[in-house]
C-alpha cells in the first residue's frame, strides 16, 4: 500500500468550509495511508501564540464560514455513493502550543461573563499536560475535531456544521487507534479534515477545547462496501459510538437513540424492542456539544450533539465479531 503526503498550502486548505469545487489534494486506493506533515491553526494559520483577544477578533470576522482550517479533499478510487470510508487514525502529534477561548455571546452560558477570554498553553516535549499557572490542568489526549466526506450537492458547507456525512463531530474519543466510519455521499468520497484538539471535554461548554494544530498526522483509509450504514460510527478499542445531531438537546438525544436502535438491529440482529431496552440498561448517552449562542461572528451555528457509547463487553464475542464483520464486509 502507498503513502501519500499532503502539505498544508493555500491550494490544499479552505478556511472554514468544505469546498466541492476544490481539486483533490491526493487520489488514493483503498488501504493507502495519507500523511499530513503539518496542519494549520485556525483562520488560515493566522492564529499565533500569545495573540490578544482584540488582535484575534478581526480574524473571526474575516472568515465568516468558521475558524477551522480544512485540508482536502482526498479522493479514493472506485468509491461509490453508499460505500463507507473507514478512516483509521494512525498518528497524531500536536504542535507545542494551544489555547482555549470564548468570545461574548457563545457557549452554554452566553450572558454570564462580561469579558471575552483567551488562555494559551505551552506543551512539554512529550505532550503530556496543559497547565494553568497554579498547576491545575488536563492531560493531553489529541484528537481530530472535524472530519467528513462532502455531502451531496454543489454548495460550500461550513465546517461548523455536522450531519450524516460527518463534519464537526466533537468526538473526544477520535484518538490514535480508533476508526471512524463515514457513509459516502459523492463518488470518490472527497474526505476533509481540520480542527485539531489537544484535549476536549464532553459538552465543550465554553465552545472550544484546547485548540491546536498537528505536526504529524497519519490516516489509513479503507473502502467498505456497506450500504446499510447511514450515519457516522466511531469504533474504539472498547466501544462503538453513535452520534445524534439536532437544533436542541431533546431532539439530539432522540436522534441518537433511534440511530442506535436501528444500527443494533442491523448489525447485531437484535429485535428493536430488545435494542431499546439494552440502550436503557447498558448504553451511556453523553452530551457532546452544547451551547446557546446569542451572538456569533460566523454564518452557521453548530448543532447540539449527543453520543451513545455502546460498550463491546455488552455482547458475547460471537456478536462482537458479527458487528465487526457487518462494518467490514468481505469483498464479493
Amino acid at each position: 500500500m502507498a503513502t501519500h503526503i499532503v502539505q498544508s498550502t493555500k491550494s490544499t486548505v479552505r478556511s472554514g468550509y468544505l469546498d466541492p469545487k476544490a481539486q483533490a489534494v491526493a487520489t488514493i486506493k483503498s488501504g493507502d495511508t495519507v500523511s499530513y506533515p503539518s496542519t494549520w491553526t485556525h483562520w488560515g494559520n493566522e492564529a499565533v501564540f500569545g495573540m490578544t483577544f482584540a488582535d484575534r477578533e478581526p480574524l473571526r470576522h474575516r472568515y465568516p464560514n468558521g475558524p477551522y482550517t480544512m485540508n482536502g479533499p482526498v479522493e479514493v478510487t472506485d468509491t461509490k455513493v453508499a460505500d463507507v470510508l473507514e478512516v483509521s487514525l494512525l498518528k497524531l502529534r500536536t504542535i507545542d502550543w494551544g489555547w482555549n477561548s470564548f468570545p461574548l455571546g457563545v457557549g452554554a452560558l452566553p450572558a454570564d461573563f462580561k469579558e471575552p477570554y483567551v488562555h494559551y498553553f505551552r506543551f512539554d516535549r512529550d505532550r503530556t499536560k496543559a497547565l494553568f499557572d497554579d498547576g491545575i490542568g488536563v492531560k493531553l489526549r489529541p484528537l481530530i475535531g472535524v472530519m467528513g466526506v462532502e455531502p451531496a450537492g454543489d454548495e460550500q458547507v461550513s465546517a461548523i456544521l455536522a450531519g450524516d456525512y460527518g463534519g464537526n463531530l466533537v468526538l473526544r474519543d477520535f484518538i490514535v487507534g480508533t476508526h471512524l466510519f463515514l457513509p459516502v455521499k459523492k463518488p470518490g468520497g472527497r474526505l476533509w479534515l481540520g480542527d485539531i484538539h489537544a484535549a476536549e471535554g464532553d459538552g465543550v461548554v465554553d465552545q472550544t477545547a484546547i485548540e491546536t494544530a498537528a505536526e504529524d498526522l497519519e490516516l489509513q483509509i479503507d473502502v467498505r462496501k456497506q450500504p446499510g450504514l447511514k450515519f457516522p460510527i466511531l469504533e474504539t478499542e472498547k466501544a462503538w459510538i453513535v452520534i445524534g445531531f439536532a437544533d436542541n438537546l431533546d431532539d439530539a438525544l432522540v436522534a441518537c437513540l433511534r440511530q442506535s436502535i436501528e444500527w443494533l438491529a442491523s448489525c447485531a440482529g437484535m429485535d428493536k424492542s430488545e435494542a431499546y431496552a439494552l440502550c436503557s440498561m447498558g448504553v451511556s448517552f453523553r452530551i457532546a456539544q452544547y451551547s446557546h449562542q446569542t451572538g456569533s461572528a460566523y454564518s452557521s451555528i453548530p448543532p447540539k450533539a449527543v453520543h451513545a457509547v455502546i460498550k463491546k463487553k455488552l455482547f458475547p464475542e460471537s456478536i462482537q465479531q458479527k458487528i465487526s464483520d457487518w462494518l467490514r464486509p468481505k469483498a464479493g
